[in-house]
């Protein structure tokens, strides 16, 4: 199989539970890189908190693509907006109202990669978010913002249990006319309808023209299973979920065991 584009999760993906690219993956994805392959990272991170790894991989310039926010914003590493899709005031209000009746932390993002939350007391896992992504953190009420101020998705945050109970009760409030995705233990995610990773990657790689089948994804959670559904190649790390692994073709190495290197070697080189 002749891979030509490679779409790379970041979080438990890219980067080991340090928060580290090992060795065996940044040596594979440089390889990639000089065979002509494109290395596209897909994330829910902005791409200020990507360019730590974009930069380490070497990835950089207008012919080097990411996909942000789970698949609500292309752009060209050098920041060039390819597509990008978000959400109304409208329902960022209906967030923080939510967040308020339900008493359920959350926060919101805009295209510049800034967080807002109206909870004083903010969550932890809020804090650790901003730091992540090298952005700002902001308490704001909806009410101190410009009318028309949207953003590009919502993100109710918690320990794990508590999302677990939290979960159906967000989907029935928002998921009618949203894309609701369960992006990681700790973030329940809201974004446009038109948007999520699978649908990024289409659009994607109808700019750039390879087929399907020439498309490997790789990736560990829910919020990665759109991607696996489009692409040619599907590979879950060894530390997926398990709705994950059942979306992949390739079970590889979990990414503290040179998982992407693992594929890489068996499917592409």
């Amino acid at each position: 199989m002749k891979i030509k584009l490679i779409a790379i999760d970041i979080d438990d993906t890219l980067l080991s539970s340090e928060g580290k690219i090992l060795p065996s993956t940044k040596t594979v994805l440089q390889k990639a890189l000089k065979h002509g392959v494109k290395v596209v990272l897909c994330s829910g991170r902005p791409l200020p908190g990507m360019r730590p790894f974009l930069d380490e991989l070497g990835i950089a310039g207008d012919e080097q693509y990411a996909i942000n926010y789970n698949g609500s914003v292309i752009e060209t590493v050098s920041g060039k907006v390819v597509a990008e899709t978000g959400l109304s005031n409208a329902v960022y209000r209906q967030i923080d109202t939510y967040s308020s009746l339900n008493g359920l932390p959350y926060n919101v993002l805009d295209r510049n990669g800034e967080i807002y939350t109206s909870n004083h007391d903010v969550n932890r896992i809020t804090v650790v978010q901003a730091w992540e992504n090298s952005a700002g953190l902001l308490i704001r009420k909806p009410s101190e913002m410009p009318a028309d101020f949207g953003i590009v998705k919502g993100v109710f945050v918690g320990e794990t249990e508590k999302l677990d109970q939290a979960q159906s009760g967000v989907q029935q409030e928002f998921g009618s006319e949203n894309y609701v995705v369960r992006a990681a233990d700790n973030f329940l995610e809201i974004m446009n309808a038109t948007a999520d990773k699978g649908k990024a990657l289409t659009k994607l790689t109808e700019t750039l023209g390879p087929d399907k089948s020439e498309v490997m994804a790789i990736g560990d959670e829910r919020n990665d299973i759109p991607m696996f559904d489009f692409a040619g190649q599907a590979v879950a790390m060894g530390n997926s979920s398990s709705a994950a692994k059942e979306h992949a073709s390739y079970l590889t190495a979990s990414n503290d065991n040179n998982g992407i290197a693992q594929a890489l070697n068996e499917l592409v080189f």
